[in-house]
């Protein structure tokens, strides 16, 4: 049996520290981050029951690294490094043989790359299922909004991203027009150039999300931001927002004032076997993120090597993990909005009450960039 680990971190610093330290719950936000610091990397639980179709089994941890999304942003990068490096030697002394980086751990600094060089145990960020996974949920969910990916234009947030670059580039052959959308147009500019020769329509670029965003039908949001940047007017009637992003891109108000468009939780997965995690996410039984689910894959198959790292990720291995993915057992688990489940029921009332216009009708341009 191969074993894994995988790094988790607060995410929401009151709400996920107070499951560890329900004081956290009574205190600001910067003063918890303080007791964060002061804290070592830990065992939060033990993962067990996981079963692959073909009989093969694994089991691993969870590793708790100490640091909010703010603080891997503001801290210096080699305490952070540091950090994050310990949890891969507690997983090196527990046994396992490869460990995936979760949520910020993914991103901060070079993508992974220098946390591989410093363990003696494979990395994976788990990016490249989770590209999967969300290109998944785009075409399953504009599908019950009844939204031809081929008459749509389709959006991607953070498309300078290792995640968002490499959904472009799936979509981009399929859909009527594309917008990249991100902070920099001189960074979307040379990715825009690299897709139009394989693109089905237009590819533009814009840093303009409130200006642009609105005329998107079908939305791939996965940015590193700290707080929520999409909101109730930025999104068309009837669109399909899929966000990928740990913390969410999409702002909890869209919930609550947008009852016509489909928020996707992107990335949930059924895992095979009588999986126990040991800690409680919020989700079903047996559900995990995608990236989790990469590296389970990853060990189920004896694949012990550095996997995805860096800041881009391939088509070729966003194809590799589909294909673990059937081989093993894992799958889309359904549609999750805001931490909660949708029924087929629920959708149909969203694309009910959706004013999509008339085939006739002719959406306004995307403005040049």
């Amino acid at each position: 049996m191969h074993r894994f680990a995988f790094v988790i971190h607060p995410v929401d610093v009151k709400r996920d520290a107070a499951r560890k330290y329900p004081i956290a719950k009574y205190l600001p936000e910067r003063w918890v981050e303080r007791l964060l610091l002061r804290k070592e990397p830990m065992v939060v639980s033990r993962i067990t029951g996981v079963r692959s179709l073909t009989g093969a089994e694994t089991e691993g941890w969870f590793i708790g690294c100490p640091l909010s999304p703010r603080m891997m942003l503001s801290l210096p990068l080699e305490v952070v490094y540091d950090k994050i490096v310990r949890c891969g030697q507690i997983a090196q002394e527990l046994g396992a043989e490869i460990i995936g980086l979760g949520a910020f751990t993914s991103v901060v600094g070079d993508g992974g790359i220098t946390i591989a060089s410093r363990l003696k145990i494979a990395v994976t960020t788990g990016n490249s299922y989770t590209v999967a996974t969300a290109i998944e949920a785009a075409a399953m969910g504009a599908e019950k909004m009844g939204i031809a990916i081929e008459d749509a234009t389709v959006a991607v947030v953070g498309a300078t991203g290792s995640i968002g670059r490499t959904c472009a580039e799936a979509l981009a052959p399929q859909a009527k027009a594309m917008l990249l959308l991100g902070r920099d147009t001189t960074r979307l500019e040379p990715i825009a150039e690299q897709l139009r020769p394989v693109a089905r329509g237009t590819v533009r670029v814009s840093d303009d999300l409130p200006r642009d965003l609105p005329l998107a039908d079908v939305i791939i949001t996965v940015t590193s931001a700290v707080d929520a940047i999409i909101y109730p007017k930025d999104l068309k009637s009837g669109a399909v927002v899929v966000d990928v992003a740990r913390p969410r891109d999409v702002s909890v108000r869209v919930a609550r004032e947008r009852d016509d468009v489909l928020v996707i939780e992107g990335g949930l997965v059924e895992v095979p076997g009588a999986v126990d995690f040991g800690f409680d996410f919020g989700f079903p039984p047996r559900m995990a993120y995608a990236c989790m689910s990469e590296t389970m894959m990853l060990a189920l198959e004896g694949r012990i090597e550095n996997f995805t790292l860096g800041k881009e990720v391939s088509l070729q291995q966003v194809q590799i993990t589909q294909a673990l993915a059937r081989k093993h057992g894992f799958r889309l688990a359904g549609f999750r909005s805001f931490e909660r489940a949708l029924t087929d029921e629920e959708i149909a009332a969203i694309r009910a009450r959706a004013r999509r216009p008339a085939p006739a009708d002719t959406a306004p341009p995307i403005p040049a960039s």
